[in-house]
């Protein structure tokens, strides 16, 4: 535009020029149309010895017109070299001018979108703040509901043994069933105090955490859903470093999600096998509702939930359990909707 804006005080320059030398009389309409046409741009002609002969499209706001007008011409020197306009051979004028309020504004714009771009990140950074804010508030509050639900159940049977024992009722069972009770409190206390730290890894017998697990889920489950383990290589003792207590908490969860995703009956089948890179595959196998292709990721993210009461909590755990703790992968490895899920955790073995 600026260049453009110089075109056209040329071509103003000109008119003026020829307006003022041509003595033959000829018809002036076009240059006099070329000269009206410039609204814009503030414009001034001035001799050698600087004094202003006329101006365009500048407003003078004082009372003193020759000071405004030198003190002007002073500022369009500044701004662009003049325009020589040679009227004869020893006569010269000088055509100095200014940039358009509308250039002038422009000049400015890259400021403004400047400006709007670094609002628009600062609002980007508080929604993305804010958001994150939640998200850590919703875990919380969800880590608080899981260790009230994880608690309960020991909890409950300690008072049941209790109240037999004011009655004066002595069961042959009671002191182990009690044990486990205390034992599974001290597992619970466990594992929450391992959250938000770095847990010791050990090389444990992946069998003996998959067995036990499995095995307290099941006298914990309907008789109709059926929850059993298969070992690709019995002989193989799987070694694998990992925190027991935590690996177990991701077993109980992926258990329990299962037991919600089928209805009435069913399977739930663990698979560990061995790859020929060491790393070994835990594959929990369901023949639940399924999940959506869709859903594949965002089943892990804090909140996320199919059921109508629950804070989504249980595979976000897991995730972090397996992936920051462990080093490892979980991931859906295939499912159905109305048929099964399978989810693949990927352990290093030993």
């Amino acid at each position: 535009m600026a260049a453009e804006e110089h075109q056209r005080i040329e071509l103003w320059a000109e008119a003026t020029r020829l307006l003022v030398t041509d003595v033959s009389g000829s018809d002036f309409s076009f240059i006099l149309k070329v000269i009206e046409e410039n609204h814009s741009i503030p414009v001034m002609i001035a001799d050698a010895d600087d004094d202003v002969i006329s101006y365009r499209n500048i407003v003078i706001d004082t009372q003193d017109t020759v000071s405004f007008l030198k003190d002007k011409l002073n500022e369009l020197k500044n701004g662009h070299e003049p325009i020589v306009m040679k009227l004869d051979e020893d006569f010269y004028q000088y055509l100095y001018y200014d940039d358009s309020i509308l250039l002038k504004k422009l000049a400015f714009y890259p400021y403004v979108q400047g400006g709007i771009i670094v609002v628009f990140f600062c609002v980007l950074f508080f929604f993305f703040a804010s958001a994150k804010k939640s998200e850590q508030n919703r875990l919380w509050v969800g880590l608080s509901k899981e260790t009230a639900h994880q608690l309960g159940t020991p909890i409950s049977s300690l008072m049941a043994w209790m109240e037999l024992i004011k009655e004066g009722t002595i069961v042959d069972d009671m002191v182990p069933e009690m044990e486990k009770d205390v034992n599974r409190l001290q597992i619970i206390a466990e594992r929450f105090s391992k959250i938000g730290s770095v847990p010791e890894l050990t090389p444990v017998c992946l069998k003996e955490v998959v067995d036990s697990t499995l095995t307290y889920m099941q006298k914990r489950t309907s008789s109709k859903i059926i929850i059993s383990s298969v070992y690709a290589d019995s002989d193989d003792p799987l070694y694998v470093m990992m925190n027991a207590p935590l690996f177990a908490w991701v077993l109980e969860n992926l258990c329990k999600n299962a037991i919600d995703a089928i209805a009435k009956e069913g399977r739930i089948t663990v698979y560990v096998t061995r790859e020929n890179n060491n790393t070994v595959c835990v594959d929990v196998q369901d023949t639940g509702r399924g999940i959506p292709k869709s859903k594949f990721k965002t089943v892990f993210n804090p909140g996320f939930t199919t059921k109508k009461r629950g804070w989504g909590l249980g595979l976000s755990l897991v995730k972090r359990i397996v992936e920051e703790y462990h080093h490892g992968k979980i991931f859906v490895k295939q499912s159905e909707v109305g048929k099964g899920t399978t989810f693949r955790i990927l352990l290093q073995g030993k």
